[in-house]
């Protein structure tokens, strides 16, 4: 033992030299261009991290330790069959997260030409996102032609405007096709995206309803004389039904509220099989305008139905009704002290229920978060769905009393009902997680920061790099003011460290030397036993 102490004691100090002699040579330049080097990598990890987790909501490093390396580590298969029952059961689950995530036609859209256009020539930034206009350009598509189209040359022309995707060739398309007749769809184009007021986009639309009315007479009476002729009518129905509505927004925006109401029920007598428009949403609105909350809860006892779609008009007009009887006297000081009466109760619970369906509006209404220009399509249930919601309806809820304050005291009572919403909700389905990603192709990121719920916790490698860089650029700021001093810390720590480091290596064959020796002697001691006493035998 004490040969080994010697020996090892021995190597320790000429270790202890060579490093001593190394560090000697080290100046204190060097320290701070390792600190500062050091600093600015991690930092442009940390900026990088931030950058990446704003834009897709998740760590870059932990996504790829998870895609990348952990296969490569040997981590479990999706795929393999101990997680199959997993998956099958998970698929039911997530059934109707996939159907809440379907994008939907926003049914108060504005005008691209009187509206956004506008907007736009103000401020100089773009209100829509490609993907948006993409699925706008697809449900034109759907809507306004058909496969017979090439039996007329002005619907073949616009067919093929439908799928322009310059504006400015849609536009001369459209005036190409009215040269040749009067064509619905052209007129409907140009009331859409190249009228720059209401008024203009309201002519338009009023031709548009005069050959749009006569296409759709000539096909109602020839619809059931084959295939072709039914998807005619189709197609006629559908333009004459558009036509209609926007002819009555254009009244509603105009003032004309009273017009605008009697077009939409009429519109929905007309067709009444034709929801997914969801012109009711429409009427609700406008009635609200008028302050017609009699008329407002019965279109609401029709479509707040458990068996239909909801939607945060659905939900939030039901909440501000039942808030209205009561918010005028509400006071949260009240209420502690004497409860909640039921009328109370009733407007509580309906907030709440509100709140589950779609957690992001109450942020707009209560004006913690600015509001952008709505999008041409939502998804129900995300921040796309409570913009375009609050954008039309925040001001009925700043007309009745004290109905902001009563969100206001109450919107947050709702997530302690539903602790884990993206696992089990309390009156619907749990939220569905690919709302982020959904609202992040609509919405235009580069000017709105879109809402995300649950809020997300900072990763672990944000906060990681964050002390990093920190803690670097500390020692690399002292190793710039205090030279001297951190050269002799930094090798008093390197010498400690080797020491340290060293002494345990040789303990370490130390100990196993011994044990081998141990090993040796117990081993020939128990065979000299054995052969003396064979020999005695």
């Amino acid at each position: 033992t004490n040969i080994f102490s010697e020996i090892s004691s021995f190597w320790c100090r000429e270790e202890n030299l060579n490093l001593s002699m190394f560090l000697n040579t080290l100046t204190p330049k060097f320290y701070v261009a390792l600190t500062g080097t050091s600093s600015l990598i991690s930092g442009l990890i940390l900026i990088f991290e931030w950058w990446y987790f704003r834009k897709y909501g998740t760590s870059f490093i932990e996504q790829v330790s998870v895609s990348h390396l952990r296969p490569l580590l040997g981590g479990v298969d999706s795929s393999s069959p101990s997680n199959s029952n997993t998956s099958n059961g998970e698929a039911d689950s997530n059934r109707q997260s996939v159907s809440e995530c379907k994008v939907w036609r926003n049914p108060l859209n504005l005008f691209r030409g009187a509206e956004y256009n506008r907007y736009t020539w103000v401020t100089g930034r773009e209100p829509l996102t490609y993907y948006d206009m993409n699925l706008s350009a697809q449900d034109h598509q759907t809507f306004f032609t058909c496969d017979s189209d090439h039996l007329r040359p002005a619907d073949a022309i616009m067919q093929k405007a439908w799928r322009e995707r310059n504006p400015q060739a849609r536009i001369s398309a459209a005036h190409e096709a009215l040269e040749l007749e009067d064509c619905a769809t052209a007129y409907i184009l140009l009331a859409e995206e190249e009228a720059t007021t209401i008024m203009e986009a309201e002519r338009l639309f009023k031709q548009a309803l005069k050959a749009g009315e006569g296409c759709y007479r000539r096909s109602q009476q020839l619809q059931h004389h084959g295939t072709q002729y039914e998807a005619q009518h189709r197609r006629d129905t559908n333009v004459l039904v558009y036509i209609k509505r926007r002819l009555a927004m254009c009244s509603r925006k105009l003032g004309r509220t009273r017009e605008a109401v009697k077009m939409m029920r009429d519109l929905m007598k007309e067709f009444p099989l034709l929801s997914m428009f969801n012109i009711h949403e429409n009427l609700l609105e406008s009635l609200l305008e008028l302050q017609n909350y009699a008329d407002v809860q019965a279109v609401l006892a029709k479509y707040d139905d458990i068996s239909l779609p909801k939607s945060a008009t659905i939900c939030y007009t039901a909440a501000l009704l039942k808030a209205r009887a009561v918010s005028d006297k509400f006071s949260p000081e009240a209420a502690s002290r004497r409860g909640l009466s039921t009328a109370e109760m009733n407007a509580v619970e309906a907030i709440h229920r509100a709140v589950e369906f779609n957690p992001h509006v109450p942020k707009y209404l209560l004006e913690m978060k600015s509001l952008i220009l709505p999008p041409e399509h939502i998804l129900k249930r995300g921040d796309s769905e409570a913009i375009a919601y609050a954008f039309f309806h925040l001001q009925h809820w700043k007309r009745v009393e004290g109905a902001l304050n009563l969100l206001h005291c109450t919107w947050e009572g709702t997530f302690r009902m539903i602790p884990y919403p993206l696992e089990k909700g309390h009156l619907f389905y749990p939220y569905p997680v690919c709302t982020e990603t959904a609202d992040r192709e609509l919405l235009p990121t580069v000017f709105h920061e879109v809402s995300v719920y649950p809020k997300k916790e900072l990763p672990f490698f944000i906060l990681f790099t964050a002390g990093l860089c920190s803690f670097t650029a500390m020692l690399a700021l002292l190793t710039h003011q205090f030279p001297e001093l951190m050269g002799v810390f930094a090798k008093a720590v390197s010498t400690h460290t080797h020491t340290h480091t060293h002494t345990q290596r040789w303990r370490t064959r130390c100990s196993n030397t011994l044990t081998s020796l141990l090993t040796r002697l117990i081993t020939s001691s128990l065979l000299s036993n054995l052969l003396q006493r064979d020999k005695l035998v």
